[in-house]
């Protein structure tokens, strides 16, 4: 699994009847898109939905071949793209460059600061900046929908390991 560190939800396990619902949110979509309805589809959305982890393509493709063998790589990938597509998923990008997805499902808009030293973050709420896009949006006259908000540094036990002195 990655380095990266748990996510932060308001919830510590998702329920059936979650599950159920954002079900119904991919399936509406995939009809949506002129696409079938498979089981193993909901196979990997549910598996991606029980994870607290950002995960890359590889690492969903991984957890999901325990459930399903079958699966393959490219379903995991298209699966993940319609995820994003209907609001099920989000695209996290870190200092390693490798694409990662969280789950946006029933989720308070959140933030990452990422440690370019060790690859690890941390989620963390800001109604700042959720106002901040707000402002910006009306002032160019948007209707925002989603914004993404990184800071990248070194966090301090790799500042520890590398003898560097204590950020004031």
């Amino acid at each position: 699994m990655s380095a990266l560190q748990n996510r932060i939800d308001d919830q510590p396990t998702i329920s059936q009847e979650m599950v159920r619902e954002a079900e119904g949110i991919l399936h509406r979509h995939i009809k949506r898109v002129g696409l079938k309805h498979t089981a193993q589809r909901d196979t990997i959305l549910r598996t991606f939905l029980e994870t607290r982890e950002h995960l890359s393509t590889e690492e969903l493709h991984r957890l999901v071949k325990q459930k399903d063998p079958k699966i393959g790589f490219t379903t995991v990938y298209r699966t993940l793209k319609l995820l994003a597509e209907c609001g099920l998923a989000s695209v996290v990008s870190f200092h390693d460059g490798i694409a990662r997805f969280e789950h946006q499902y029933n989720r308070r808009s959140h933030h990452h600061m990422v440690c370019t030293g060790c690859g690890g973050s941390v989620e963390f709420f800001s109604p700042e900046v959720d106002k901040l896009e707000q402002e910006i949006g009306r002032k160019h006259r948007y209707f925002t929908t989603r914004h993404t908000f990184q800071i990248y540094g070194i966090c301090e036990e790799c500042r520890k390991k590398n003898g560097a002195r204590k950020v004031i």
